[in-house]
């Protein structure tokens, strides 16, 4: 049940995270030090769906000597995070009244 329930709540939070450009590692350590871990086979397939869905874009760049992958909003993407975060916090507000 847990599971379930953190699905749908990773894309908010890799979407959120992804306003400002950010590589698969960093992004991961991002979201760990708010709260949100999440293990490298669950991350890059997600960012992959993402980025095919138009809501990511992505360039490999080399730093450190080393070639990472940076990801960013698109702007598809950043009218979805809108959406979502909507949504989101309207969900939220009727749970916590539930509750």
């Amino acid at each position: 049940m847990r599971l379930e329930l953190r699905r749908g709540s990773l894309v908010l939070a890799v979407l959120a995270r992804l306003r400002s450009e950010q590589y698969g590692y960093s992004l991961r350590v991002a979201l760990g030090q708010d709260g949100v871990e999440m293990e490298e086979s669950t991350l890059y397939p997600l960012l992959r769906r993402l980025e095919t869905q138009g809501l990511l874009t992505s360039e490999w760049r080399e730093e450190d000597r080393r070639k990472k992958r940076f990801y960013r909003l698109s702007p598809l993407g950043e009218t979805m995070l809108a959406r979502l975060a909507a949504e989101w916090r309207g969900i939220s507000a009727s749970l916590e009244r539930m509750l």
